[in-house]
């Protein structure tokens, strides 16, 4: 038997990355946000709030043609925990 240090997988590893983002915005980021511009999946985000590791905020804000409702994400002590932070 082989005593290697196994490496995380594409998920985990992309997992780590999304609690990294949400622990350097002291605001979080919006759910928006990740899926489109960091191209993290829903499943991925309803999994890392599902685990205690991120909690999620509903707010309204204004947009062009009326109020909105927006998702924002925040780490949280398990989250920042998970990345050694």
């Amino acid at each position: 038997m082989h005593n290697r240090k196994r490496r995380p997988g594409p998920q985990p590893r992309r997992t780590l990355e999304l609690l990294a983002l949400l622990g350097s915005s002291p605001h979080g980021a919006t759910e928006a946000l990740l899926v489109r511009t960091y191209g993290f999946t829903s499943d991925m985000i309803i999994d890392v709030v599902g685990a205690g590791l991120a909690i999620e905020d509903r707010e309204t804000v204004n947009g062009g043609t009326g109020p909105l409702e927006a998702v924002r994400l925040r780490i949280t002590a398990a989250g920042r925990k998970a990345i050694g932070d």
